[in-house]
């Protein structure tokens, strides 16, 4: 497997030749690189499967810390909003990754195909998980970022080793429970899948949760802990944590000022929205906001001159 990693590092870096998050040829696959630690950014993730070829990466999930490397996936089976960095990375040795996206579709045709009864009534699995990466799924992927140099053969085995690498995770002893959850469409997974859509695209308004759960078919109280045991936040939690997020991208990439950026996320109350920024990030917003343009700068200039 040694061997795999270091030609997935190479075609990876071969790919990318510049620091960032980019799409590539592969449908549903955007490949990243950062050649220097980096500073914990907001970013929501929707239904992905996360590989590492050379480096290291933490992401907090509320309470939440996971650090991985070459060694382990992480998928996230819902939207969730997350602080990520990459932890280890050089300029020689940079940090090198690839995410794909759950097709939700195939997903549905996999268990349909391949129906498994003995995880039916199993318990909510938390939206966010580490998993030790086996031989074959390893192999799979690397198999279709392979594809990137011979990009002639994309369109026609793509779409099968995409197929296969969600098969692999479907049939794996401790991702598998969770990615059939996925496809099923009664699933307490796919019940709360529904209400964090929802509030994805209301969290500016006042977001009831008794209309939540509603959407999610399910009682107040079920609801309320269901959606904990999956994102490790209540929904009130949730929606002030994609409020934040949102309002920090404002005032960092659009030089928001911090009373505009908390109103243009929803709050009425300035103060209320530093009390919450503080609370999340350690510092109120607007000096939070000036430290992370200054040291963006600092870095794209180290960057350039280096």
């Amino acid at each position: 497997m040694a061997d795999k990693v270091a030609s997935l590092t190479d075609i990876i870096s071969r790919h990318v030749p510049e620091d960032g998050l980019h799409p590539s040829a592969l449908p549903g696959v955007q490949l990243a690189r950062a050649s220097a630690p980096t500073l914990p950014m907001p970013v929501v993730y929707q239904p992905t499967l996360c590989m590492i070829a050379q480096g290291r990466k933490r992401v907090v999930l509320g309470g939440k810390d996971i650090l991985y490397d070459p060694a382990s996936f992480l998928v996230a089976s819902v939207d969730l909003p997350i602080m990520g960095s990459v932890v280890t990375a050089t300029a020689d040795e940079p940090y090198l990754s690839l995410q794909i996206a759950l097709d939700p579709e195939v997903l549905s045709d996999l268990v349909l195909k391949f129906p498994s009864l003995d995880d039916a009534d199993a318990p909510v699995e938390e939206g966010l998980q580490l998993h030790t990466t086996s031989p074959a799924l390893f192999d799979a992927t690397h198999r279709l970022v392979a594809l990137l140099d011979t990009p002639d053969d994309i369109e026609a085995l793509a779409p099968l080793i995409m197929r296969e690498i969600l098969y692999r995770l479907m049939t794996d002893k401790s991702s598998g429970p969770t990615i059939r959850q996925m496809a099923r469409d009664g699933s307490r997974l796919n019940q709360i899948s529904r209400a964090i859509l929802w509030i994805r695209t209301q969290f500016h308004e006042a977001c009831p949760i008794d209309d939540a759960a509603e959407i999610a078919g399910m009682s107040r109280s079920s609801f309320h802990a269901h959606f904990k045991a999956i994102t490790s936040m209540t929904p009130i939690e949730f929606r002030t944590r994609l409020r934040l997020q949102e309002a920090q991208r404002l005032m960092v990439g659009k030089a928001l000022d911090a009373a505009s950026a908390g109103f243009r996320v929803g709050y009425e109350s300035p103060s209320q929205f530093s009390r919450d920024y503080a609370r999340i990030f350690g510092m109120p917003p607007a000096r939070h906001a000036s430290q992370l343009r200054d040291k963006i700068v600092a870095r794209n200039d180290m960057a350039m001159t280096g």
